[in-house]
């Protein structure tokens, strides 16, 4: 059974989001302050702004994580990785890649590796985390599994389940699955429609060590937000 997570703990579960094409240098300013604020794990934003989140995050203790290849994953491996550098130089200490669903789907599980282990090298590199978007709403059971499967030999930290730009996020079918294929010790990142605390702590039960959300301000007061990231 989940013991009850205090405020803090609670808070130190959420990467605290913004990555709509529209978002403001005002509205990334406001993401930061709110971010110190509760002292969320981090802000996970576009690559564009990683260099004023490090900035504004600067001694708070949130990391600035940055998302590459997004949101479709179909960029070059090279891409990917430049793009890790360029991100972890600007400032970010954890990077957000998406996997090539499309690559997976054709059952080309070279190249899914190898997409994922160039990002993965130029990320450890310089000591920063790498998260792997598998988008689980495009994905069977059993390529869910393998993709789980392709990111932990590929070295990565966590298997995340969504971009929330997709067909659909985050379900605790699809956590509880990821986390039993990829066992105790790596980490798996819900993402995507969760927009409560009750979503929180459903998530974090199935096997969640991080949760990704628009809305971390609104579940750190109770409120209930109509859409999640």
């Amino acid at each position: 059974m989940l013991k009850e997570l205090t405020s803090a703990e609670l808070a130190g579960y959420i990467d605290h989001t913004l990555l709509k094409q529209d978002a403001t240098i005002a509205q990334i300013e406001k993401l930061c302050e709110e971010a110190a604020k509760y002292q969320f794990a981090s802000v996970c934003v576009n690559a564009t702004y990683a260099a004023l989140c490090a900035k504004l995050l600067k001694d708070t203790g949130v990391k600035v994580c940055c998302v590459v290849g997004f949101p479709l994953g179909a960029t070059l491996s090279s891409v990917k990785a430049f793009e890790t550098e360029q991100v972890i130089a600007d400032g970010a200490s954890e990077v957000d890649m998406v996997l090539n669903v499309g690559a997976l789907k054709s059952g080309n599980f070279t190249l899914v590796k190898n997409d994922v282990t160039a990002v993965v090298r130029a990320a450890h590199a310089k000591n920063a985390l790498v998260k792997v978007i598998i988008e689980t709403c495009l994905l069977t059971d059993d390529e869910k599994v393998k993709a789980c499967q392709i990111c932990q030999s590929a070295g990565a930290d966590f298997v995340k389940t969504s971009t929330g730009f997709s067909t659909a996020g985050a379900t605790v079918e699809d956590v509880a699955l990821m986390r039993k294929t990829v066992g105790p010790d790596m980490g798996v990142k819900a993402a995507g429609g969760v927009r409560t605390r009750d979503d929180v702590l459903a998530m974090i039960k199935a096997g969640a060590t991080r949760i990704g959300t628009s809305g971390g301000v609104k579940i750190m007061e109770g409120a209930e937000i109509k859409s999640g990231y």
